[in-house]
């Protein structure tokens, strides 16, 4: 970026305050926000008029009004797709981790508290023939249906529509129109939906009832989509049996009724966290720059209808 624009750069790797966010949409023709950079409706009032674009670094958008920007004039681009892969190896990952007790039995191991095998202990759930229901089917989700498939698993899906024949014949993928009806026969739940004002608590306390008790519940997705308070209980309540979590309601904040159960996973947000996918974010980022600055549309724009 450096070589290509007169760039400034946040070399600290820990999010920009407000102060620095106003500073910057003063100045910049073009701001770089990631996730944890709130680019809300009154910052962008306060921009300059030489603001033009926002080229957000990663695929989720709810940090960003972009029914403002878009208002104002800005163009507001993401970066879809590259996130893809990693995001559904990860999901995998928490569906393993959770059902087969791995991070515990590591626990167990480093902690010298490994006596040898014994015919009952630590027993987990196989995955194979098992039911996973996937909220939101769109390229992460379909990437997760590939896994669960080579993993024999039932796949099923909901989704605002049904995806193509095409598709779902691959996946060999149920839809369910009705997703309180799925939710109620799932054996594993897994969240890969964005997060709009229409999926923020989409599992709320009534949904999250619905989930049978040996149920396992994942989301690498967007922690707004659970009612973490609700969730929280459910634990408390042993009325779920497992849970893997990557993101949360109120990040960095984890609720803490969620904290030191042997069936709740808890990773940091490690959803794109991979040397390859970060470089992809960053060409895409460029590259969505470049073709704006050239007089093009920029290939990752988004709008509100697309919301």
């Amino acid at each position: 970026m450096r070589e290509l624009f007169d760039a400034e750069l946040n070399l600290t790797d820990t999010p920009m305050d407000r102060a620095a966010l106003e500073a910057a949409v003063r100045r910049a023709d073009v701001l770089v926000p990631t996730i944890t950079d709130t680019v809300d409706a009154s910052l962008i009032e306060s921009a300059g008029e030489q603001l033009k674009m926002i080229a957000n670094f990663g695929a989720g958008v709810d940090h960003i009004d972009v029914e403002a920007a878009v208002g104002r004039g800005l163009i507001v681009t993401n970066t879809p797709g590259v996130l893809t892969e990693d995001t559904a190896d990860l999901a995998m990952a928490l569906i393993l981790a959770v059902s087969r007790r791995i991070v515990e039995g590591a626990q167990v191991v480093a902690e010298g508290r490994f006596e040898g095998w014994t015919p009952t202990w630590m027993t987990g759930r196989k995955l194979w023939g098992k039911r996973l229901g996937i909220v939101g089917m769109g390229r992460i989700g379909q990437a997760l249906a590939r896994r669960a498939k080579a993993f024999g698993m039932q796949v099923h899906y909901h989704n605002r529509k049904p995806v193509p024949d095409m598709v779902a014949e691959e996946l060999g993928a149920t839809w369910w129109d009705d997703l309180d009806q799925m939710l109620a026969r799932m054996d594993i739940i897994s969240l890969n939906c964005p997060a709009t004002k229409e999926t923020h608590h989409l599992l709320s306390a009534e949904r999250l009832a619905r989930l049978q008790p040996h149920a396992l519940l994942i989301n690498t997705a967007r922690g707004e989509l659970i009612d973490e308070s609700a969730l929280a209980d459910a634990v408390a309540r042993r009325a779920i049996a497992g849970i893997g979590l990557d993101v949360y309601e109120h990040e960095p904040a984890i609720h803490p009724g969620l904290l030191g159960h042997a069936n709740v996973v808890l990773l940091p947000h490690l959803g794109s966290a991979t040397l390859e996918a970060r470089q992809d974010m960053g060409d895409r980022v460029i590259t969505n720059i470049m073709t704006f600055q050239n007089g093009h549309r920029p290939p990752d724009r988004v709008i509100p209808a697309m919301l």
